[in-house]
């Protein structure tokens, strides 16, 4: 009596492939680790892409950095077709009544049927002095760089990092907005 063969336990797993609409290394990080987070027994590549937000370099509320994200999501998906997610990250500033401004980003995630995942970052107020430049014309990651001396802060901590001394991380900052925004794809049954 002959034994049936046993498969192979390691059978090749095809990577799934995911594209951010930034070639920002912080955004594709986070992406890379939220990704991996939500969905613990699956293999994904992650590759950032620069494409068009179609909003300001510097979005100002929370409708115009919504459609930065979404914008960037579905620029990614028009221009690399053949992935499997696409993922837009745009950061912006709001001012409120009391003439202060608080910084937030918005995650927009696209799936090959068009379902989106969406959710905004906790916010925090920024200094006058940086709301100031902002006013004035500057992006954030510019104020961010005049301010405290920096270079390219953007591509860095950024102002969660710089303003919290690294107790938040912009990495882990966006990864779990990221994660949150990936609630209808881990739920599927249930997010029709």
């Amino acid at each position: 009596m002959a034994f049936p063969k046993r498969k192979n336990i390691k059978e090749e797993q095809r990577q799934l492939l995911v594209i951010v609409g930034s070639k920002n290394p912080v955004k594709i990080s986070s992406t890379d680790s939220a990704f991996h987070q939500a969905f613990e027994n699956t293999a994904f590549l992650v590759e950032g892409l620069n494409v068009s937000s179609e909003v300001g370099d510097q979005p100002i509320g929370c409708e115009q950095t919504y459609l930065g994200a979404f914008n960037r999501a579905k620029n990614s998906k028009l221009v690399f077709p053949e992935g499997d997610f696409w993922v837009g990250i745009e950061g912006g500033v709001e001012e409120n009544e009391a003439d202060e401004m608080s910084a937030f980003a918005w995650v927009v995630v696209i799936d090959k049927e068009d379902k989106v995942g969406k959710a905004k970052t906790a916010s925090f107020y920024l200094p006058k002095v940086i709301a100031d430049l902002i006013k004035g014309g500057m992006e954030l990651g510019d104020a961010d760089d005049q301010v405290f001396n920096r270079e390219n802060s953007k591509q860095g901590n950024g102002a969660v990092g710089i303003l919290t001394n690294g107790a938040v991380n912009r990495k882990e900052y966006y990864a779990q907005a990221l994660i949150l925004a990936l609630i209808p794809f881990v739920n599927k049954s249930i997010y029709i």
